[in-house]
């Protein structure tokens, strides 16, 4: 498995952690992300890692700021991308189940190390359902490819 990581100024030692984690348990990390603690600005991280992703270039990406919603807006604004942001472990192994999504978000402000490894963990282990699920995941990529949603309820 290949997965690009990406964060800001607030999650430079959670993103090492995480990068170390992954890499412990034989993940190839690309990290796009900032080593310095001077003020940088989330979207470029979450567009770096959004686009490798989208580009097939790396199997997902993990993306650290305070909180984990900025950094995931910027991601969710390229095409192709699903980046949630998850504070614990059942929301992340859904998201990935029920709506296939490529990327995982948390805020160093807002959890611990050791939470965030069992989130990544439980995000990496889940697979997607499919069926109910791919039909879904489809309008959600209609509306991001048209605008409009022509479904029924």
């Amino acid at each position: 498995m290949k997965l690009a990581i990406g964060n800001d100024h607030v999650a430079v030692d959670m993103k090492n952690e995480i990068r170390d984690f992954l890499e412990s348990r034989g993940v190839e990390v690309i990290d796009v992300g900032t080593h310095d603690r001077g003020r940088f600005n989330y979207p470029v991280s979450g567009y770096r890692v959004a686009r490798l992703v989208a580009d097939g270039e790396v199997d997902g990406g993990v993306l650290i700021c305070g909180t984990g919603v900025g950094i995931s807006l910027a991601a969710n604004k390229v095409k192709g991308i699903r980046a949630c942001v998850c504070s614990d472990p059942y929301t992340a192994k859904l998201s990935k189940q029920h709506n296939n999504t490529n990327i995982i978000a948390f805020g160093a402000r807002v959890i611990g190390p050791e939470l965030a490894k069992m989130i990544v963990e439980e995000w990496m282990n889940a697979k997607f359902e499919g069926g109910r699920h791919q039909t879904r995941v489809d309008m959600i990529t209609e509306i991001e490819e048209t605008q409009h949603l022509n479904a029924q309820e």
